[in-house]
C-alpha cells in the first residue's frame, strides 16, 4: 500500500503526519529505518505541540542521528520553502531534483525511483565484473556544504555540488539551512554505491578543491546510513 506525505512545510502536510504517526514510533515499523530519514529531511523543523505525534517522531529521530554523529551541533532552523528571500535560491534545484527525490511528495512504497534502477544497473555491472565478487551494498549520505560567507552564490554553489558525476553517485533532494549572520548552508542527500563512491574522498578531491572550492568552503556529513 503506497503512503504519500505530502507539503511537509505546511500545517496541512502536517497534521497528516501527526495523525498517520498515531500509536506509531516509526514511519515504517517499531525500528527507525531509510523512511524516516526520507520523510525526516522534508520535514522543515521541529513541529509544534500542535502535533505531538510527529513532534514526537521527530525528536526520536533526531536524538537517534545525534548519538551517530557526536560532533558538536552549533544550531540551526529551517527557513520556510514560501519565504520571499529564499524563493530564488530554491528555483532551480527544484528543477534539478525533479527526476529524483521529492521532498513535498514521497512516495514510500510505490514504484521503484530512478535512483533506484540506476543503482541497481551498477550493481549488476559489478556482479559482470567479477563472479566471486559479492553484490554491492548502498548507503543513504545527508551532507551539508558550507559557503564562503553570505555573499555566496548559493545557485551557483548547487550547481557545482550536483555537477560533480561519477559511477555510483546519485544527487538527491535539497534545501538551504539559515546558519546565523545571513549565512545559509545547503544541506543535500545523496544514494552511493559503497564499492564505487567513497563520501571522504568525494569531498577531499572533488568538493572542496577547484573548481568547486569558489563557492564551498566545507562539507559535513550530518547523517550515514545503509540501505
Amino acid at each position: 500500500m503506497a503512503v504519500t506525505f505530502s507539503d511537509l512545510h505546511t500545517e496541512s502536510g502536517l497534521k497528516y503526519l501527526d495523525e498517520f504517526l498515531a500509536g506509531k514510533s516509526y514511519i515504517s515499523g517499531d525500528q527507525i529505518s531509510r523512511d524516516d530519514i526520507k520523510v525526516y529531511g522534508a520535514v522543515l523543523e521541529k513541529p509544534s505541540d500542535e502535533f505531538p505525534n510527529a513532534s514526537k517522531w521527530y525528536e526520536s529521530v533526531s536524538s537517534q542521528l545525534a548519538s551517530s554523529f557526536p560532533g558538536k551541533a552549533v544550531g540551526v532552523r529551517i527557513g520556510g520553502k514560501g519565504a520571499a528571500t529564499a524563493a530564488p535560491v530554491e528555483a532551480a534545484p527544484a528543477k534539478e531534483a525533479a527526476a529524483g527525490d521529492d521532498d513535498d511528495d514521497l512516495d514510500l512504497f510505490g514504484d521503484e525511483t530512478e535512483e533506484d534502477k540506476k543503482a541497481a544497473e551498477e550493481r549488476e555491472k559489478a556482479k559482470k565484473g567479477s563472479s566471486k565478487k559479492k553484490e554491492s551494498g548502498k548507503s543513504s549520505v545527508l551532507l551539508d556544504v558550507k559557503p564562503w560567507d553570505d555573499e555566496t552564490d548559493m545557485v551557483e554553489l548547487e550547481k557545482a555540488v550536483r555537477s560533480i558525476e561519477m559511477p555510483g553517485l546519485f544527487w538527491g533532494a535539497s534545501k538551504l539551512v539559515a546558519v546565523g549572520y545571513g549565512i545559509k548552508k545547503l544541506q543535500i542527500m545523496l544514494t552511493i554505491v559503497d564499492d564505487l563512491v567513497s563520501v571522504d574522498d568525494l569531498i577531499e578531491e572533488r568538493l572542496t578543491v577547484e573548481p568547486c572550492n569558489e563557492y564551498i568552503q566545507s562539507c559535513d556529513i550530518v547523517a550515514f546510513n545503509k540501505i
